[in-house]
């Protein structure tokens, strides 16, 4: 068992908490049991297993992963978390670059970790096949944006990337792509994409780069009854995808 928060294994654990370290060494951090099993379900490569000496056993197979057991105080310098449960793992960042294939959302720019790992966490559930994000978008591995995707981020494709250049790549294969704004002329319900589509959504304060904006083939919009001026990012995804996967259930 390891007693001090100064062993060297610890301190590079810790060190993960950090985007650098992260990058550098391709690793990042996962806590608590329901992230543990989706990872374990997904066979994210997992380097090593954490337990604090309080916490129970997994109520799972762990196969033959390594497992460190800790004091709880050493526990407690590594948990991101208010109320832990005593148990992360330290996983590999994935190595490949997953071609997308089917309906696919783009994100611009998106700075709050709540909203993109909700966003994460909603695609998966609506069946879109994959994720591109810009490089000026939140970490994905930020404990806060993996916590929000209650482990969605293991099942769906997440990839970084210049949207620009995504978007003329999926406009040349004759997938349109469409993007929002609050006073567009056009509802998002007058749209029927029966094919395979691309979702472009903004910076929660600033919206959607004129850059991307001027490229996509639709600008659609929310109807939006109220005194509010516009919905939050993570809303509008979740309206939008549900929205069009409800009428293509309705024309099958």
């Amino acid at each position: 068992m390891i007693t001090s928060r100064n062993n060297a294994l610890i301190k590079n654990i810790k060190k993960l908490q950090q985007k650098k370290y992260r990058l550098r060494e391709s690793r990042f951090l996962i806590e608590g049991v329901h992230l543990i099993e989706e990872a374990l379900a997904a066979d994210v490569g997992i380097d090593m297993l954490v337990k604090s000496e309080e916490a129970p056993l997994l109520p799972f197979d762990i196969g033959e992963h390594r497992v460190v057991e800790v004091e709880a105080s050493v526990f407690t310098t590594l948990s991101e978390t208010q109320t832990p449960q005593g148990w992360l793992a330290v996983c590999k960042m994935p190595t490949d670059t997953p071609m997308i294939e089917g309906d696919v959302l783009l994100l611009d720019g998106l700075s709050d970790p709540g909203n993109v790992g909700t966003i994460i966490r909603t695609a998966e559930a609506a069946g879109m096949a994959g994720i591109y994000v810009s490089e000026d978008t939140v970490d994905l591995y930020n404990d806060k944006v993996i916590r929000a995707t209650q482990g969605a981020l293991f099942h769906i494709p997440v990839v970084a990337g210049n949207l620009k250049t995504i978007v003329f790549s999926l406009q040349e294969k004759g997938i349109p792509v469409y993007s929002t704004a609050a006073h567009a002329e056009c509802s998002y319900q007058d749209v029927q994409p029966r094919q395979a589509y691309a979702l472009l959504l903004g910076n929660e304060a600033q919206g959607l780069s004129s850059e991307l904006a001027n490229i996509t083939d639709q600008t659609v919009s929310i109807p939006i009854f109220g005194k509010t001026e516009s919905l939050n990012v993570a809303v509008a995804a979740g309206v939008l995808m549900y929205g069009w996967l409800n009428q293509r259930e309705e024309q099958r």
